[in-house]
């Protein structure tokens, strides 16, 4: 088969696959297919996908761990992806325990608090107060102390 034709079939495939494959499995297949083609496999699959080469040959050395028995389960490094809002800053939850506590609700001697202002008014004062932080991370941080 010529390289103009396998290009083409790494493209056709590429295309029914990409939907499905996470960063990892996208890696790993176009190092099988750079496998599989042997000399200049590399090249021709990362212009195929247009992944970077250097990707591609991560994936072998990744598939090269696999054989020698080594855990590659995870898709990420340890200690990777966002880091939570209170680690980040520490001082977030007293001011939204501020905001909160003059308009809380309810039967003292509970535990389950209530308050009359939305999640989205009290990210936008603690925004204000210079704490950048969505609506979503205000529901989770309330959720979050109960």
């Amino acid at each position: 088969m010529r390289r103009a034709e396998q290009l083409e079939t790494i493209r056709r495939k590429y295309a029914a696959l990409a939907p499905l494959l996470n960063e990892r499995t996208r890696r790993c297949w176009a190092a099988t297919e750079a496998q599989t083609l042997g000399y200049g496999g590399v090249s021709l699959v990362a212009r195929a996908t247009g992944g970077a080469r250097g990707t591609i040959q991560a994936g072998l050395r990744e598939i090269e761990q696999a054989g020698a028995g080594t855990d590659v389960r995870r898709i990420g490094q340890p200690g990777g992806g966002r880091k939570e809002l209170t680690r980040k800053d520490p001082a977030l939850v007293a001011p939204l325990n501020e905001l909160v506590e003059p308009t809380t609700r309810g039967d003292p001697a509970s535990p389950l608090r209530w308050t009359g202002k939305s999640t989205t008014k009290l990210a936008e004062e603690l925004r204000k107060a210079g704490h950048p932080l969505s609506q979503r991370s205000v529901c989770r941080l309330l959720y979050e102390q109960h």
